[in-house]
């Protein structure tokens, strides 16, 4: 939660003055998603015109590298895609 704030307040330069460290990652994180619609960017996969039956192909098509945070599996993969198609 701490990366999310550092995030917040040194990007966003949201005020975390009064917030829990949790409120100040979320307004960061609205504030980053409201930029990224003022440059036309999709927000959901399904604005993309995907559906849930394409999700398999598409996590089937994923790449997946070692040395991130946490190297996904196949099923978590799946459960993101869900997500992100809302």
């Amino acid at each position: 939660m701490q990366k999310f704030k550092r995030f917040a307040v040194n990007v966003w330069d949201v005020d975390s003055e009064g917030k829990t460290d949790e409120q100040t990652a979320q307004e960061g994180l609205t504030a980053m998603e409201g930029w990224m619609k003022e440059l036309g960017l999709v927000m959901k996969l399904s604005d993309l015109g995907a559906s849930e039956d394409m999700l398999e192909g598409i996590a089937d098509g994923t790449i997946i590298l070692s040395g991130g945070y946490k190297v996904l599996e196949h099923d978590e993969i799946i459960e993101i895609l869900k997500e992100s198609l809302r």
